[in-house]
């Protein structure tokens, strides 16, 4: 059952997408808002069906299999979407995209992020499937797992992998492209997913993990917004 709504939820922003580009094409801001935010809901929501499946025997192969197949998912029928606020500040403080166009597009993560929260909690309350049962009883998961110091070094540490992999590989052939990504974030899930939740992505933290950001704002704040925000300070100077 999970696996089937994660595949309706794929295609059903697929489908919006392209609708979106066909009645779209002369409003572009509309079009980037509403592209960049179907793309970050569909990777939101996903997330969050799959952090429900990771806890699937065998682990923790479940949950790696199930991260590594849905990366390549995402990337091959979400092209030119960033998804990630940290991807999106990157170009902006290049140079290469407008604060205009930057701040729109990570606008449409935030509305994506928090939709897809409240999507995945009225599917949830249907109990649809069994790792369903009991899931909005349950206040913050709390996926930091170590000190808020090291935490903060591990959000930031993986979010400059992450953002200059994505870098060095723009020229290679997309096909390949995102497996090599997938990889590398099974990788970093693998490395410290028990520690942080390996998320580096401010938007899709906000949407696992909003009761956390409640009780803890500005300890949550600081490690999974700040941390990979303050990545790209530490990207250009290689470059």
């Amino acid at each position: 059952t999970s696996l089937l709504l994660l595949a309706g939820i794929v295609g059903t922003v697929g489908l919006c997408r392209r609708l979106t580009r066909r009645r779209l094409r002369s409003r572009q801001r509309l079009c980037t808002f509403l592209l960049e935010m179907l793309s970050t809901f569909q990777i939101c929501a996903c997330t969050n069906e799959l952090c429900l499946l990771g806890n699937v025997e065998p682990k923790p192969h479940t949950a790696l299999t199930l991260t590594y197949g849905f990366t390549v998912l995402h990337g091959l029928t979400l092209p030119g979407s960033t998804c990630n606020p940290c991807g999106t500040l990157q170009p902006m403080w290049g140079g290469g995209t407008s604060v205009r166009v930057g701040g729109l597009k990570i606008a449409a993560q935030f509305v994506a992020a928090v939709l897809a929260r409240v999507f995945m909690h009225f599917i949830w309350s249907l109990e649809m499937a069994e790792p369903h049962f009991g899931v909005l009883s349950q206040g913050c998961s709390n996926p930091m797992q170590t000190t808020e110091v090291q935490a903060f070094c591990i959000e930031l540490l993986f979010s400059v992998v992450f953002q200059l992999t994505i870098l060095r590989v723009e020229s290679i052939n997309p096909k390949y492209k995102v497996h090599l990504i997938a990889l590398l974030i099974t990788m970093l899930v693998y490395a410290g997913g028990n520690l942080t939740g390996a998320i580096f992505n401010p938007a899709l933290a906000l949407s696992l993990h909003a009761n956390c950001f409640y009780d803890k704002f500005w300890s949550y704040s600081l490690v999974y917004w700040i941390a990979p925000s303050l990545g790209k300070f530490f990207i250009f100077p290689v470059f």
